[in-house]
């Protein structure tokens, strides 16, 4: 996504990108920089398995400041908020596998974490905006489909129950300190610069993997699931949006795809596009089985109504983008250890 020319409100300012290596921060770091005049700092605590990956800020390093540090660290988050305009706070877990294999870690990632950062906003910026992504999975088994804001929340995992006790935490900070918070909630995002891996966060990014290596793409319950998905430029263009606009503060806001897709049909079109690769359907592993909630997809009716969002890039046009990108930047991102880097490359 080219921001130039778009997003004034940033210039000037500061802005902390918090789990910033990872997939959608990383993103976001190139459109703050595309701006221009945007002070840019990151923290990432390079988690392995997390996602985050040095090359993910390749081309802009030398115009963001970067620390490798743990965010729930009161030395290492304490100093970063002070006089910064604005966070973007990524960090945390998305995995819900992992969350239901290691809860009490994912309370640290996703709770005791977000604590740490806002006990220090409260004490050394308590008019600094924060924008903070949550995830669609906290509505659980919907009862009725688009999920909209007012959907009843039933998390069917852990880290579904972490990520809306993070909300709750940021809304609450809101009311009771004046921190300007913004919550989204994050549906199936794709794109370049995610990662690939293993299958334990993204589906989607797994299915690109496979497509690309010619390998087997593995449909649980025949692959009859309707889910949506957004391309990541659109999910930044959301975020810029929510961060510019006093009006969104205090809300939540549902970002969802434009058109459900069956997973069966998402894998075909990964097949088609890349030439390669096969499918087989499986029975839900136990483990899957327990958290699975069927079809689920969300509506972008009230950020359309209040900002103007709407995902605007097409399925084809998105996973174009992201099989380009991969192409030519496969060994970034299909190595072990592409995403713990050695840290001797960074400075904390």
């Amino acid at each position: 996504m080219s921001a130039q020319g778009r997003f004034v409100e940033y210039k000037g300012r500061s802005v902390l990108i918090t789990g910033g290596l990872g997939f959608i921060g990383s993103n976001l770091a190139h459109a703050l920089v595309d701006i221009g005049g945007v002070d840019v700092t990151i923290l990432d605590s390079l988690v392995p398995g997390q996602g985050g990956n040095l090359h993910n800020i390749q081309g802009i390093r030398d115009r963001v400041t970067l620390h490798i540090g743990d965010m729930g660290s009161n030395s290492v988050i304490n100093h970063l908020v002070g006089g910064v305009d604005y966070i973007f706070n990524l960090a945390g877990s998305v995995s819900h596998l992992d969350s239901m294999e290691s809860p009490l870690r994912d309370l640290e990632l996703n709770c005791a974490a977000q604590l740490t950062l806002l006990e220090a906003c409260r004490r050394f910026n308590p008019h600094v905006k924060i924008i903070f992504t949550s995830t669609r999975q906290i509505y659980g088994t919907p009862i009725y489909l688009p999920l909209d804001e007012r959907h009843r929340v039933e998390p069917p995992d852990i880290n579904g129950i972490h990520k809306f006790a993070a909300e709750q935490y940021h809304l609450l900070y809101r009311r009771v300190y004046g921190i300007r918070s913004v919550i989204l909630r994050l549906t199936n995002t794709y794109g370049p610069r995610q990662l690939v891996l293993h299958d334990r966060q993204s589906f989607i990014a797994w299915f690109i993997r496979q497509a690309m290596d010619g390998g087997v793409i593995e449909l649980f319950g025949e692959g009859k699931q309707r889910r949506d998905v957004v391309y990541v430029d659109d999910v930044i263009e959301a975020m810029l949006l929510a961060g510019a606009s006093e009006t969104a503060e205090g809300e939540v806001f549902n970002l969802g795809g434009a058109e459900p897709i069956l997973l069966s049909a998402l894998a075909e079109e990964l097949i088609n596009l890349s030439g390669r690769g096969s499918i087989r359907c499986l029975p839900f592993p136990p483990e899957r089985q327990s958290i699975e909630i069927g079809n689920a997809y969300s509506s972008y009716a009230k950020i359309q109504s209040v900002l103007g969002w709407r995902p605007r890039t097409s399925l084809l046009e998105g996973l174009t983008h992201t099989f380009q990108f991969y192409q030519k930047r496969h060994d970034q991102y299909w190595n072990v250890d592409a995403d713990t880097l050695s840290r001797s490359q960074t400075t904390v």
